[in-house]
C-alpha cells in the first residue's frame, strides 16, 4: 500500500507588514479592540505592482524545489488552492507551473475557502496512492488583501497575504497523510461569500459602488459554525484512527481567529501547548494559513509526530487531516 508523504514544506509571506496601529489610522478601530478580539497583531500585504496570488505561490513553490533538491522538471502534478485566483481564468496553478518551469507537470486549481490546502492535500494523496503521480507540489497561494474592504473595521483587521507549499512523494510506510475528513453544508453561503463578480451577480457599476467585490462576513454564525464543525471533523478523524487528544502531538488549526482556535482546543480537551499558533504575525491567510504554520514551526517538530490539521472556510466547507510527520 502506498502513502503520500510530505517531502518538504515552504512557504512565503511578504516584506511589507499592516499593523494594527497602521490600521487605527485608515478604519475606526484600535489595538486592544482588534487584539482582544481575534489575537490579530499584523498582517502581511503584497504591493508589488502588478502581482498577485500567483505570485506569492511561485516564491513558495521555489523555496521549496531549492529546499528539497527537486529538478522542476521531475514534478508531474501542481495543485493550487485559492480563493483569490489571478484571473478567472486560466488557473492560477498554470501560472506558476510556468513561472517555476514545471515543464513535465499538469496544473489546476481547487477552490474549497479557507479548507483549501486540506483538500489539495487529500487530492494529492490519492493521486500517489493510485499510482498516477509521483512527484506533486500541493500549493496554497492567498491575496486576501484583494478582496478586503479596508472602509469595513469588522473585516478588514482579519487578513493577510501568503503562501505555502508541500512536496508530496509515494512511500511504503505509513507516513504522510494517513486520513482525512471533509464536509460541506451550502446553508452557510449566505453568512460568508463575496456576493458579487460571478456569474449570478456580474461586476456592475452599482457593485462597486455597494462594495460587494470584498469578503462579506456575518461573524457570529461563522464563529459558531467554525469552532464546533473544527472540533467535531477534528474528534472524527481522531477516533477513526484509534487517537485521543493525549496521544495527538501537535493540532494545527486553521488561522482565522484566536478566539475560535482556543475553543476548539479547550472543546477538545488538547493542551494549548500542542496548538500550534502563528495568527498574531500573520492574520488570517485563507488556505495558506495552515502551511504558513507548519513551515514556521518545523524546528519543533519531530519524525514521527502525530498531528491533526483542520481548517473550515465559506460554504460551509471543512474538515481534518491526521498526518504523520516525516521530515
Amino acid at each position: 500500500m502506498l502513502y503520500a508523504r510530505i517531502a518538504g514544506i515552504a512557504s512565503y509571506a511578504p516584506s511589507d507588514i499592516l499593523d494594527n496601529e497602521m490600521l487605527s489610522k485608515m478604519v475606526d478601530t484600535n489595538d486592544e479592540w482588534i487584539t482582544t478580539r481575534v489575537g490579530i497583531k499584523e498582517r502581511r500585504i503584497l504591493k508589488k505592482e502588478g502581482a498577485g496570488s500567483s505570485y506569492l505561490g511561485i516564491q513558495a513553490v521555489e523555496k521549496l524545489l531549492a529546499s528539497t533538491g527537486t529538478a522542476p522538471e521531475e514534478v508531474d502534478l501542481l495543485i493550487c488552492a485559492t480563493s483569490n485566483p489571478d484571473y478567472r481564468f486560466p488557473s492560477t496553478g498554470s501560472i506558476i507551473a510556468h513561472n517555476c518551469g514545471l515543464t513535465n507537470a499538469y496544473a489546476y486549481d481547487i477552490q474549497a475557502a479557507c479548507a483549501g490546502f486540506l483538500v489539495a492535500l487529500q487530492d494529492g494523496s490519492a493521486y500517489i496512492r493510485s499510482g498516477l503521480r509521483k512527484k506533486i507540489v500541493v500549493v496554497a497561494a492567498e491575496m486576501m488583501s484583494s478582496m478586503t474592504d479596508y472602509t469595513d473595521r469588522a473585516t478588514c483587521p482579519l487578513f493577510g497575504d501568503g503562501a505555502g507549499a508541500m512536496l508530496l512523494e509515494p512511500t511504503e510506510n505509513p507516513v504522510g497523510i494517513i486520513d482525512g475528513v471533509f464536509h460541506v453544508d451550502g446553508t452557510g453561503l449566505e453568512h460568508l461569500l463575496m456576493k458579487a463578480g460571478g456569474s449570478v451577480r456580474p461586476a456592475s457599476h452599482e457593485t462597486v459602488d455597494a462594495h460587494e467585490h470584498y469578503v462579506y462576513q456575518e461573524g457570529r454564525a461563522v464563529y459558531k459554525h467554525a469552532v464546533s464543525d473544527m472540533l467535531n471533523a477534528s474528534l472524527e478523524v481522531a477516533n477513526r484512527n484509534g487517537l485521543t487528544m493525549e496521544s495527538v502531538d501537535w493540532l494545527i488549526p486553521h488561522q482565522a481567529n484566536l478566539r475560535i482556535i482556543e475553543a476548539v482546543a479547550d472543546r477538545a480537551h488538547i493542551d494549548r501547548n500542542k496548538v500550534l499558533v502563528n495568527i498574531e504575525r500573520y492574520g488570517n491567510t485563507s488556505a495558506a494559513s495552515i502551511p504558513l504554520c507548519l513551515d514556521e514551526y518545523r524546528d519543533t517538530l519531530k519524525k514521527g509526530d502525530k498531528m491533526i490539521l483542520t481548517a473550515f472556510g465559506a460554504g460551509f466547507t471543512w474538515g481534518a487531516m491526521y498526518i504523520v510527520w516525516d521530515l
